[in-house]
């Protein structure tokens, strides 16, 4: 059998887990990275027709091995994406930069994968002046393996990629099986543990500066989509080809793409005289995972014809007082949806009692003292910050779990007492803001439907 190639190597080897497609928070800046991704290797491949040119075959595997690969030909750059938040700023340590930058995972896959594929690290921050020194490493050892020049380490970076070994010891799960084990103690990295993290440095680049998810809704589209709306001549909005785009990298991300023969089994798989799958079978096995340039070809095109299809859709606004007041605290559609199924339950509950129990008002009556005290509790107890809506609403749910009120009708449970309290929400008796004129927030709501519809 001969060598195989990084392309079958990728599709071949089991990867260590599938987190990434489970990860829910994560997907939309790692969809827009690899969608950015996808756009270049679009435009890259883009003939005099504007069309991508036949002999092109550049794709992108997302969610396998890494957050994403990037494929051409036999080709495989292993890519992985960390958002860092304005908190964390950059990455200050070697340690961090292995660990939590993801670059032992990207070691050790890139070993798994014999050696073949380069990696690259996207980020949104830049590295701290330690980390610097290890960066000036891996470009100068990029050069020389360009140059097709041998790679050699000179006395100024041998403490960077030093280090850089001890790091990927302690932080690689996969370690190759000659490497020591990490201990408290680690012996000094062997001439043949250098020598291959020497190779990975030599392939490696790591891209800092990427748009956090904050900045992303506004700059996305005109840092990544118009540069090809450019070079099409196209006079629409980038907004459209952008949204399209990521949209197809989002349903990949979660491993949502067609599958040509659905849920039907596998039957004579694995027959006698059966061989190994060609790198064609292992790749229609992944085809819900991959992005072709056909695929993001479609994409563009049904934008430019559809400019309009793919803006952001509208977010439908209730304008009940619950609804109002709980939006006003920013708190999700979820949150709020909920809450007007639980106040319905909660009105539900007390008309039947009050239907065969005269003692009924009296006692929903100092219910409802008991929850405004509640809300009074939860309201110190949150945060003062902008949104205030969901602390507030996880801090109600917290005191209704743990707190026990005396003389609860039967049948009422936590869950019907929150439903209490968005009832009193719905009264304006309790805020998940700052209070305001909620009739006039919900005459504007429908002003604004009105102007539009």
């Amino acid at each position: 059998m001969g060598v195989q190639s990084a392309r079958q190597l990728l599709l071949s080897t089991p990867q260590l887990d599938d987190s990434g497609a489970d990860t829910l928070d994560r997907y939309n800046w790692q969809a827009s990275m690899a969608a950015a991704d996808g756009l270049r290797l679009y435009l890259d491949a883009l003939n005099d027709d504007d069309r991508p040119a036949q002999d092109v075959h550049s794709r992108l595997v997302c969610e396998w091995q890494e957050d994403w690969a990037a494929v051409d030909g036999d080709a495989v750059e292993l890519v992985s994406a960390k958002h860092r938040e304005v908190t964390t700023g950059p990455f200050t340590t070697i340690n961090s930069l292995a660990d939590i930058g993801g670059v032992a995972h990207l070691f050790g896959r890139w070993h798994a994968l014999g050696e073949t594929p380069s990696c690259r690290m996207v980020t949104t921050f830049g590295l701290s002046s330690e980390v610097q020194k290890l960066e000036k490493a891996w470009q100068k050892l990029r050069e020389l393996r360009l140059a097709e020049q041998s790679l050699t380490v000179s006395d100024e970076h041998r403490k960077p990629v030093t280090d850089l070994c001890q790091a990927l010891r302690s932080y690689c799960k996969e370690l190759p099986p000659t490497w020591a084990p990490a201990a408290k103690r680690m012996p000094s990295p062997t001439d043949a543990e250098l020598a291959q993290v020497v190779r990975f440095m030599a392939v490696l680049d790591v891209e800092a500066g990427k748009p956090p998810r904050d900045h992303l809704a506004y700059a996305a589209a005109n840092m990544y989509a118009r540069p090809l709306c450019d070079r099409l001549r196209l006079h629409i909005d980038p907004e459209s080809v952008w949204a399209a785009v990521h949209d197809l990298f989002y349903a990949r991300m979660r491993k949502a793409g067609p599958i040509p023969t659905g849920k039907l089994p596998a039957v004579l798989a694995y027959r006698v005289g059966a061989s190994t799958p060609s790198t064609t079978q292992l790749e229609r096995a992944l085809i819900n995972r991959i992005v072709t340039l056909d695929d993001i070809d479609l994409a563009v095109r049904t934008a430019i014809s559809q400019p309009h299809g793919y803006r952001p859709l509208p977010r439908l606004q209730r304008t009940t007082k619950l609804a109002v007041k709980m939006s006003a605290g920013q708190c999700s559609d979820n949150s709020i949806e909920r809450a007007e199924h639980l106040a319905q339950e909660y009105r539900d509950f007390w008309r039947e009692e009050r239907s065969g129990n005269p003692a009924a008002r009296a006692a929903q009556t100092r219910l409802e003292r008991q929850l405004l005290r509640i809300s009074d509790d939860a309201t110190q107890a949150t945060p003062a910050e902008v949104p205030r809506g969901p602390a507030f609403w996880q801090t109600l749910q917290q005191l209704l779990a743990t707190m026990l009120l005396p003389d609860l009708p039967s049948g009422m449970d936590s869950e019907l007492l929150l439903g209490g309290l968005c009832e009193l929400t719905s009264q304006c008796k309790v805020w998940f803001s700052d209070s305001f004129d909620v009739d006039q927030a919900i005459e504007a709501i429908q002003r604004g439907r009105g102007q539009t519809s």
